[in-house]
Parts: C-alpha cells; sequence; structure tokens
C-alpha cells in the first residue's frame, strides 16, 4: 500500500483531531437563552465537534420561551428576541440526539472534554445553573487543565463564581467581558411595567458580580457599543474577548463570533 504524502498525512491528522473533538455546554432544567445555546451547537457540529449537553437530571431542557415567541414583549418583540437565525438554530438543535440526550451534571468529568462553552439566559431558572457548586467545580478544572472555556453572557458568571484553591475565582488575572450593565437594565426599564424583574437575575447587575471577581477593573472590557445582532455575514458584528484559553462575550448579538472564535481555539 501507497504511503500518503506529506501534506496529505498532515490533512488527514487534521480531519481525524476535528472529528475527535467533544465540547461540553451544561445547561439549565428552563430558561437558558436560545441563542447562546443553538448558535455554538449549530457551528461546531458543522466543523465536526461532538457538543454534548448537560443538565441537573439528564432530562431534555426548555429554553426561554419568551426568546422564542416574543410574547409579552410587545413592541420591543422584535429587538428583545431571539431573531431567526437563532430560531431556526434552536429548532433543529431541539430534533437532535445530544440535546434530547443529555448527560446528568453529576456525571461530569472534565477529563471527558476537551472543551466547555458556558451560556446565558436571564430568568431565574438559571439560578440552578449559576448557583451549582457541582458546575463551579469543573470550571475550575477546565481552567486549571488549560483547555479552551467559552462564557457567554450569564455564563460569565458561573465562571466568576468558580473559585481556586486559593479562593480566588478563575478570571482573576483574566480579561473578561460579560453582559453589559447598560445592556442589562435598559431592557428592564423597558419591560418592568409588565414583565417585573424578568430581565433581572439578581439585584446586582452581571458586570458588577464579573468585576469584583477580577484582579483589576481594566481586565473589563465594554466593547464597541451593542446596537446589532451578528451573524455569520456579518462577523464584525460581534465583540468577543479572548485572554489564552479563555474566550468571552456580552450578548446573543455576539453569538456568532463568538462561537467562530472558540472552534478556533479548539484548534479545529
Amino acid at each position: 500500500m501507497a504511503i500518503p504524502a506529506k501534506p496529505a498525512i498532515i490533512i488527514l491528522l487534521k480531519v481525524f483531531s476535528t472529528l475527535s473533538k467533544k465540547v461540553l455546554i451544561p445547561i439549565p432544567h428552563q430558561h437558558f437563552d436560545p441563542t447562546e445555546v443553538a448558535i455554538p451547537w449549530k457551528i461546531l457540529t458543522n466543523q465536526n465537534i461532538e457538543v454534548i449537553f448537560a443538565t441537573p437530571d439528564g432530562k431534555k431542557a426548555s429554553c426561554d420561551q419568551l426568546m422564542i415567541t416574543g410574547k409579552r414583549l410587545g413592541i420591543l418583540s422584535s429587538v428583545l428576541m431571539a431573531d431567526s437565525n437563532a430560531r431556526t438554530a434552536y429548532a433543529e438543535m431541539e430534533h437532535s440526539t445530544a440535546f434530547n440526550q443529555p448527560l446528568n451534571w453529576n456525571d461530569l468529568e472534565e477529563k471527558n472534554f476537551d472543551g466547555l462553552i458556558l451560556p446565558g439566559g436571564h430568568d431565574k431558572g438559571m439560578r440552578e445553573y449559576l448557583e451549582s457548586a457541582k458546575l463551579q467545580r469543573e470550571v475550575v478544572k477546565y481552567f486549571e487543565q488549560e483547555k479552551p472555556v467559552g462564557a457567554i453572557c450569564h455564563g460569565v458568571v458561573l465562571a466568576a463564581r468558580s473559585k481556586r484553591a486559593d479562593g480566588r475565582s478563575v478570571l482573576f488575572g483574566k480579561k473578561t467581558t460579560s453582559l453589559l450593565a447598560t445592556q442589562e437594565y435598559l431592557a428592564w426599564m423597558l419591560t418592568c411595567l409588565w414583565l417585573k424583574d424578568y430581565y433581572l437575575t439578581y439585584s446586582q447587575s452581571v458586570e458588577a458580580e464579573v468585576r469584583e471577581a477580577l484582579a483589576v477593573q481594566g481586565d473589563f472590557l465594554k466593547g464597541p457599543m451593542p446596537l446589532f445582532r451578528d451573524s455569520m455575514e456579518n462577523l464584525n458584528r460581534g465583540f468577543v474577548v479572548r485572554d489564552q484559553n479563555y474566550l468571552s462575550a456580552r450578548w446573543p448579538g455576539d453569538a456568532h463570533r463568538f462561537a467562530i472564535e472558540f472552534v478556533k481555539m479548539l484548534g479545529a
């Protein structure tokens, strides 16, 4: 049997390396943001990267339905809800084996995955995810092993709450972004008359809590004003911050660029 030329061998190695990648996306029972989960799932799976979901009890989860339907968002629905790209991706993801057969959080082991993505969401169902001691311990392991970790929106809060043995957050000494306080409070003010505190996961803003975990305030980067959502055709609208093996983004409008940059981090 003829031995393939060197360039062909390199290409084959890259292909098999890509096929072997496994990325974990833990999510709560309900209320996770559909864009921040489905867009990374779509882009990673298109690159032959296996995405594994995990929920608190190993049962199928449900996203924040207001972000899919736009109901109760009133005249602001077209601005606040998931766009058509995200809704299409979520509909596809809902029929995938990975999404319908998630792992249980208690069965997770960092050694079984090549990377970790921490999505966000703002309704109260996110609290079990953001406050999970199990997930926080797992996040620490990924940082210790220098594996790719991506966090977007409220997912950055989970990273910020993950403490190393010295008591400091894994984000201490890292540059990061997250959902901006201006974004969070604007969405709340525009809808609080009928949605109450729907947009406020906690009384403290995401940005404020993340900043408390950092070594210096200059490590928090706001980026350009987030006016428009990105897409595969307009990746430059998205904003991400990469610091070695750690990648962060602010909101669903950064999701496409976030996913593309995460694929690069995987070396795929």
